[in-house]
């Protein structure tokens, strides 16, 4: 085939797939109630699963200090000085089950406490600093990958030899609430896998129905085109576009409705996110995502319509007849 007539076809498949691709609207705009009842479902098949992925990545963006779940506290009593603090620190950190030994003066926890409690100004009005020496103690978690069977004989070891020093006045390991909250949002993660490999297969099956009744609709036209020599890709075309549109529409709307979730929540949703120390603006879905979800909408309901056009097809092959039998 020479270079020219490679063009020609090339030329002639692109103005076929255009005119396919636009014209396939019109018989969605013209069945407007039916397309809006559609479209309004998908969108809500959509939605589900899109919310839930946005409110995990807002809780993501909390500073969980992941690497303080571990931690042990060690308080200091009042007036131990600095020494004795810093020797007690030097000896935890030659402990073979001990990773490494912070020491937070008070003066470095009440900064701490002020910008993270938001009452700095408040806490001006005190006469001295009622916070002790804090020592810091990450366990060596290289064994046992750093789960709670493992660390936990580690963290009852170190217990014991802090509160055997008399100036030690507690040890505390109290993260748990931190380990649940971050094992919360890795269920939270997979069941939105789970949800959107559900509702991706309820768009399928929602698209594939509707065009299953167009096909049904169009019955004598498809015949028509068969007996004129008519291909199943040129039969089906039209149909897959129309698909697509469908999911295309369903992922805008489900956009749509997830703005204006936002935006209707972002007000107590800040509140949470404040309650946690973290005064962030409420994530919706960048650029890339926002063209992916429409992108993967658009495939779902392509998707839909060939697995339906693609029985009728065979119905037509087989029994030279559509939409009678």
């Amino acid at each position: 085939m020479s270079v020219a007539a490679l063009r020609r076809r090339l030329r002639a498949w692109a103005r076929r797939h255009s005119y396919s691709f636009f014209s396939s609207l019109g018989p969605l705009l013209q069945h407007r109630l039916g397309t809006l009842m559609t479209v309004l479902v998908l969108g809500i098949a959509i939605l589900l699963p899109l919310g839930l992925f946005v409110t995990l990545k807002n809780f993501d963006r909390l500073d969980l200090r992941q690497d303080e779940w571990n931690a042990v506290s060690v308080f200091v009593a009042g007036q131990t000085e600095e020494s004795d603090v810093r020797a007690l620190a030097d000896e935890a950190g030659q402990r073979n089950d001990v990773a490494t030994v912070s020491v937070v003066s008070p003066e470095q926890g009440m900064t701490e406490f002020s910008e993270g409690s938001g009452f700095g100004a408040s806490l001006e009005v005190l006469g001295e600093n009622p916070l002790p020496w804090v020592l810091v103690v990450t366990p060596d978690a290289s064994s046992g990958r750093g789960s709670a069977e493992a660390l936990a004989p580690k963290i009852q070891a170190l217990t014991d030899f802090f509160e055997g020093k008399e100036f030690v006045e507690s040890v505390q390991f109290d993260y748990k609430w931190l380990q649940r909250l971050g094992r919360i949002l890795e269920l939270g993660r997979a069941i939105v896998l789970v949800l959107g490999l559900l509702f991706g297969v309820a768009v399928i099956v929602l698209v594939a129905n509707t065009i299953r009744l167009d096909v049904a609709a169009r019955a004598d036209e498809i015949e028509v085109l068969a007996l004129v020599g008519a291909s199943n890709a040129f039969i089906r075309q039209p149909f897959l576009y129309s698909g697509f549109w469908y999911g295309v529409m369903g992922g805008l709307l489900a956009l749509l409705m997830m703005y204006g979730a936002l935006f209707y929540l972002s007000l107590p949703l800040e509140r949470l996110l404040d309650a946690y120390g973290q005064g962030i603006e409420v994530y919706s879905l960048s650029l890339a995502q926002f063209f992916t979800l429409i992108g993967l909408s658009g495939l779902l309901g392509w998707l839909g319509a060939f697995a339906s056009v693609q029985r009728y097809l065979r119905m037509l092959t087989v029994g030279g007849s559509l939409g009678r039998r």
